[in-house]
């Protein structure tokens, strides 16, 4: 009987909208802030979480919506960065991820597509240090990120996240999706640490350029892993939502 109660009420309280996104926002928030704290073991998946802000962002975009996903995660990875074990950097990608996996998932593209292009001329144009002055190869991955976001296959897997045809499927277009997102994460870190690094800790820009030559082909296979790992939580989160009736 007591239990019948808690259930009538529980659903009785996701029933508004307000409530639910309400309920999501502070649980992510939480989540972002334990994912960050120093006192985590000290192993390969935490170390990926707090180097790759943009990791668990397009999941968190995905359920909560763009806006509140972005600010979900400021609001995380903020525990982080006062703890200081958190970087800006990686603040920045986490918030740049979630809000384009969630501008795709609510079908606006338009807010992504807006999102990564800036992100995307800003950092290759960064004055002196960015990639088109000192090495422009490094952005080949990045281009072709963008190229298929404004594809018609971006068009498809938003439409089979939402209605999938089969596994398969559903699998592939949360993969693209969350594979952009963390671009846009990457992007904005990238943003973010030529604003910071040069000229506060290096003048030499040399020895930028040699960093983009190193990770010219180490960041897609970074970005690969991230939205693999991404795509099969985000799956399982978001059919585990529609199932309790948390998310339509």
């Amino acid at each position: 009987m007591i239990i019948e109660f808690g259930k009538r009420k529980t659903e009785k309280a996701y029933s508004n909208p307000h409530s639910r996104f309400s309920f999501g926002h502070q649980l992510f928030s939480v989540i972002c802030g334990f994912l960050h704290l120093p006192n985590l073991p000290d192993n390969r998946l935490t170390q990926q979480i707090h180097n790759n802000g943009g990791g668990f962002g397009p999941v968190i975009g995905v359920v909560l919506g763009p806006h509140l996903g972005a600010i979900s995660t400021i609001m995380g990875g903020l525990v982080g960065l006062l703890t200081g074990f958190f970087s800006h950097v990686s603040l920045f990608a986490g918030a740049a991820a979630a809000f384009c996996a969630g501008s795709l998932y609510s079908g606006r593209r338009d807010l992504c597509v807006l999102a990564y292009f800036s992100l995307l001329l800003l950092f290759g144009l960064c004055p002196f240090v960015g990639p088109v002055w000192l090495y422009p190869p490094l952005m080949w991955f990045q281009i072709l990120g963008f190229v298929v976001l404004v594809s018609p296959l971006q068009s498809t897997a938003i439409k089979n996240m939402r209605n999938p045809k089969g596994n398969s499927h559903c699998l592939f277009s949360f993969f693209l999706t969350f594979l952009i997102s963390t671009l846009a994460g990457q992007i904005a870190g990238s943003l973010m640490f030529e604003l910071t690094f040069w000229p506060l800790f290096t003048v030499d820009v040399n020895g930028i350029k040699m960093f983009w030559q190193a990770t010219v082909f180490l960041y897609p296979i970074e970005r690969v892993a991230i939205a693999l790992a991404s795509t099969f939580i985000g799956v399982a989160l978001c059919k585990a939502l529609k199932s309790a009736n948390i998310r339509p």
